[in-house]
């Protein structure tokens, strides 16, 4: 039996406020040049945060109630201010990344009072508009412009606001709603996940018992600032430590937003020197490529040329599992990758692999902050002081608590002797297939990611007579190459039932992408199985 939940966890607000006179760098845009990056502060952030924040308490104290607050900006210097001033304010935050659809946002942003947009999120609102798309906000709703230098200008003429009255019933009331976080679910509407901020502080507090603080130093983040998991690990677990993030040049795509992102993405790691980083596992392949241009070399030689520097880098991922064998690999090439698992409704993280603590093919044991047990019927259940508020709205994919306080999160999964946690697949997403043999998509599309040229995989079974797959690929790779290796390995890996007999292919700059895959790699099922159904296969194999 695991140990019960931890009941002490760090004031977060209390914590970001204690750095609001460092002149330390806290926030760093790469340059698209190569050249030196522009630096923001911990004083001119929080400073300009405090201002925005009274601002959020201003239209508070005129509703009677928390201010709702859509933030629709790329991951930016402004978008760090905003979501500090919710957070001083105890507004309700609701982000959006600006890589959804009209649609996608208009149904997270359907309760706000007023939208806050950067550089980015105001270019989305203008070329929707253009386009004659409806408006993804309520009628009623203000946007507003995130002007860092008015801000940070503001405070520096000596308007900054006290903000004790709002930190002491922040902290009295740990239940509070803070932030309403799409999922990245399969179907094509988001559902709103509403988050209290103890649940947050219950996660930090787990977190800074099993990682060392100077893992994160220097922060890089790569995939959009709307997932929680980037919030906590990009932003509050750095800055509760004095470290930094570090954010890609401005319109440089984010991973999961385009498929070729992750490439892009490689080019920018020596500039960006990182300590840490959470990635989707499409990365995970990248990386091995980029090990396994020069294995000669000695591991500091390896170190400096991927990342700039020759320390240790703690690179995250989740999503989806990475195959055993890749993490083998990079393991053997010095540069372990640390598989965990988590899921909105729990404020994101459940378990985790760390340094020294880790075991290949798990997703690592449970934190502190949560207690997981397993359903008859093989369903993962956490408790803790993590769970969610419940949903703006729901869907088919929404999942419950029982009367017993265990959240049912929907996945299916085993618990080694040691504690070490494994995910085999969604419970929804099981098939029968017409040889009656239940078969876990999960687990096939894992095998599938073990080729070297593939990207993602969605394959669909229920219903149809043949297992049918989806191959996002590299963009340059020869397509009937391609074939010939995913042919070869289901004949030679795979059993007759798991084996994928109808093949398409994908190019990783396809723009069917977004529609297919969510930010973090995980298939949208409704949107695949309507593509390999509704279409010929473009490519077949026996």
């Amino acid at each position: 039996m695991l140990p019960e939940p931890s009941r002490s966890a760090p004031s977060l607000v209390a914590g970001l406020l204690r750095r609001a006179r460092s002149d330390a760098p806290m926030v760093e845009v790469l340059s698209p040049t190569g050249g030196p990056g522009v630096r923001h502060t911990y004083r001119e952030v929080i400073s300009a945060a405090r201002v925005l924040a009274q601002r959020l308490q201003r239209h508070s104290a005129q509703l009677g109630r928390p201010v709702r607050v859509g933030l629709l900006a790329g991951n930016s210097a402004e978008w760090v201010a905003a979501d500090l001033a919710a957070l001083f304010a105890r507004a309700e935050e609701i982000p959006v990344p600006t890589a959804f659809s009209t649609e996608q946002a208009a149904s997270l942003l359907a309760g706000a009072d007023i939208c806050l947009v950067d550089t980015s999120g105001r270019a989305w609102l203008a070329e929707r508009a253009a386009a004659g798309a409806p408006r993804p906000l309520p009628a009623d709703c203000r946007v507003v412009d995130l002007a860092l230098p008015e801000l940070a200008e503001e405070a520096a003429r000596g308007h900054l606001p006290e903000l004790a009255a709002g930190i002491a019933a922040a902290e009295s009331a740990p239940d509070t709603v803070v932030k309403v976080v799409h999922t990245s679910g399969t179907t094509s509407a988001p559902k709103g996940v509403r988050i209290r901020l103890r649940g947050i502080e219950a996660l930090l507090g787990s977190l800074a018992g099993r990682v060392e603080q100077e893992a994160f130093a220097r922060y890089l983040s790569v995939v959009p600032l709307s997932l929680l998991i980037e919030q906590v690990a990009g932003l509050y677990m750095p800055f509760l430590n004095g470290g930094s993030v570090t954010f890609l040049p401005p319109g440089t795509p984010l991973i999961g937003t385009v498929a070729d992102a992750g490439p892009r993405m490689l080019s920018l790691l020596r500039q960006a020197r990182p300590t840490a980083m959470v990635v989707p596992p499409t990365v995970a392949g990248l990386l091995l490529s980029l090990c396994e241009q020069n294995p000669a070399e000695t591991l500091a030689q390896r170190r400096n040329r991927l990342f700039g520097h020759t320390g240790p880098v703690f690179i995250a991922c989740g999503g989806a599992p990475v195959p055993v064998q890749m993490l083998e690999r990079l393991e053997a090439f010095g540069i372990p990758l640390y598989e965990g698992y988590g899921l909105s409704e729990n404020s994101s993280v459940v378990s985790w692999n760390f340094p020294g603590r880790f075991r290949f093919g798990t997703v690592g044991r449970p934190l502190d902050h949560v207690r997981v047990t397993l359903a008859p019927d093989g369903e993962l259940l956490v408790r803790g002081d993590s769970l969610f508020a419940g949903y703006s709205q729901e869907d088919p994919s929404s999942v419950v608590i029982d009367d017993q306080g265990w959240l049912h999160t929907g996945d299916l999964a085993t618990l080694d002797d040691e504690g070490y946690l494994r995910i085999t697949g969604r419970k929804k997403s099981l098939v029968i297939t017409s040889a009656g043999r239940n078969l876990s998509p999960e687990w096939v599309e894992a095998r599938y990611r073990e080729i070297g040229i593939v990207r993602e995989v969605a394959v669909v079974a229920d219903g149809l007579d043949e297992v049918r797959g989806l191959f996002v690929i590299d963009a340059g790779a020869d397509r009937a190459d391609a074939l010939r290796h995913i042919t070869r390995f289901g004949r030679d890996r795979l059993s007759d039932v798991e084996r994928v007999t109808a093949v398409r292919l994908m190019a990783e700059d396809d723009p069917e992408y977004t529609r297919c895959f969510t930010v973090t790699g995980r298939p949208r099922r409704d949107a695949v199985r309507d593509l390999l159904t509704r279409t010929a296969s473009e490519e077949t194999t026996a």
